[in-house]
């Protein structure tokens, strides 16, 4: 007995629905990122860069800002990647109208836009804010190592770079004069459409690499020479300030990386493809990146604040953090969480003048013991040591347990359901902006669902 079945008519020509609206259902996160972008975001700044009618006519500003926000929501990063969306799936279609834009463009407008795009971060956390999902009682911090648009291979000491330069001069003068030598020959093996005195390609390679070197290398010692000279105003200051009677002001150069005669530390690394990023220990090994913060609020797991960091330790974070949950939300959290890394005597100051509850571990948890261990905070009458009491008389239930349930989940979520785990820009100031355009699409995320559920309620 044969069985009937529905046609499958692949050259059938069929009549597309007559808006985009109906291209995806209802309260889909297209149509929410969409709609908030154009109607809930000020866009002037991005706006006011396009000054005359000059050239092809542009896309809507607007419109490219919802793509760039919603491809990161769903994880897609690439100019490239984003291209094909909008090629090929529904819900691209329905933000952009239709339109596909080159990669090219996306990537222009991106790196054109970067700090204005950057900037969102505040109208969207603002957004949470009035939604209720940001109460502000308690705030966990937390910083996570991602990799540099480099590799670690790409990285030379500055041992290294002094034997490595003269071996490469030599070698290069070397090939150059055996080329310089070889110059009637060069028009029977190059041919007569060329002039016969290019250089091959290894030697060429070569002298790149023996220019970055002194490059990096006479980086090294001017940052190294500025270094000293800071420590020696450092020093002249804090003899002032102990003539007068007065504390010493806060040093300028508080984490030395070189020696005290101007000289850099053999052992100090520069990287050739991102100068600015650092080589840092993870739990997986070394990696050339970037020490990224966040923030996170605890009710509901938005992203109050953020920065990034070229340094493996986190201790330094903690009062910009604070400064820009101020700034961001306009009133201070009430308690604040915090692993080993921001245990510092000026940070508990900074917590205790900002009347913030701190919770912050003044030695690393071991297994088994009810409360954080002790590597910090041993003397009696520091904050430290107070700080190792409050936590230790909580035990189990102290408020610092928070922190791996708030802010740790946040992480694995911008790393494993976003999948961003290396940048794609370089320098420290365009790698800040990135990370605040991720932070954006995790606080999107968060306030999606109450912006689908507010648009279904409107429309019944």
């Amino acid at each position: 007995m044969s069985r009937n079945f529905r046609d499958w008519d692949v050259e059938q020509v069929w009549l597309l629905p007559p808006s985009v609206q109906e291209l995806v259902p209802e309260g889909h996160p297209a149509h929410l990122v969409r709609d908030l972008v154009r109607d809930g975001l000020d866009l002037s700044e991005i706006f006011n860069a396009y000054r005359r009618e000059r050239g092809a006519m542009p896309f809507n500003p607007a419109m490219m800002t919802a793509l760039l926000l919603y491809a990161y929501t769903q994880g897609i990063f690439s100019s490239r990647k984003i291209a094909r969306a909008c090629e090929e799936r529904l819900d691209f279609r329905v933000v952009t109208g239709m339109q596909q834009p080159e990669h090219r463009t996306i990537c222009e407008f991106r790196k054109r836009h970067l700090q204005a795009l950057g900037r969102l971060f505040v109208q969207v956390l603002k957004t949470c804010q009035r939604m209720g999902l940001v109460k502000l009682g308690h705030v966990a911090l937390d910083g996570t190592k991602i990799q540099a648009n480099a590799s670690k291979h790409k990285a030379m000491s500055y041992e290294r770079m002094k034997a490595a330069e003269p071996e490469l001069a030599a070698e290069v003068e070397r090939w150059m004069s055996q080329a310089e030598s070889e110059d009637g020959t060069e028009d029977v093996k190059h041919g007569v459409d060329r002039r016969g005195d290019e250089l091959p390609e290894h030697i060429v390679k070569k002298q790149q690499r023996l220019e970055k070197i002194r490059e990096a290398k006479a980086e090294l010692e001017a940052e190294a020479a500025a270094e000293a000279k800071a420590r020696k105003k450092d020093k002249r200051d804090a003899e002032d300030a102990a003539e007068r009677g007065e504390p010493a002001p806060a040093p300028r150069v508080k984490h030395p990386k070189h020696r005290l005669d101007g000289t850099p530390n053999e052992k100090t690394q520069r990287n050739f493809t991102d100068p600015e990023s650092k080589l840092m220990k993870t739990k997986d090994g070394f990696v050339q990146g970037y020490n990224a913060q966040v923030a996170v609020d605890a009710s509901s797991q938005v992203i109050v604040a953020e920065m990034v960091l070229a340094e493996q330790n986190d201790v330094g974070a903690l009062a910009p953090m604070l400064v820009q949950i101020k700034a961001n939300i306009g009133r201070q959290a009430r308690e604040l969480s915090a692993d080993t890394g921001y245990c510092s005597e000026a940070n508990l100051r900074e917590l205790d003048r900002r009347r913030v509850r701190g919770y912050i571990a003044t030695g690393r948890q071991r297994h088994g013991e009810g409360g954080p261990g002790a590597q910090l905070g041993k003397r009696p009458g520091t904050r430290a040591y107070a700080m190792r009491l409050r936590l230790a008389r909580g035990g189990f239930r102290s408020r610092y347990r928070l922190r791996k349930q708030v802010v740790e989940p946040v992480i694995g979520q911008v790393k494993a359901a976003l999948g961003f785990t290396r940048f794609l820009m370089r320098g420290i100031s365009k790698v800040a902006q990135e990370w605040r355009l991720i932070c954006t699409a995790h606080n999107l995320r968060k306030l999606l669902p109450l912006l689908g559920k507010t648009a279904l309620a409107l429309a019944r």
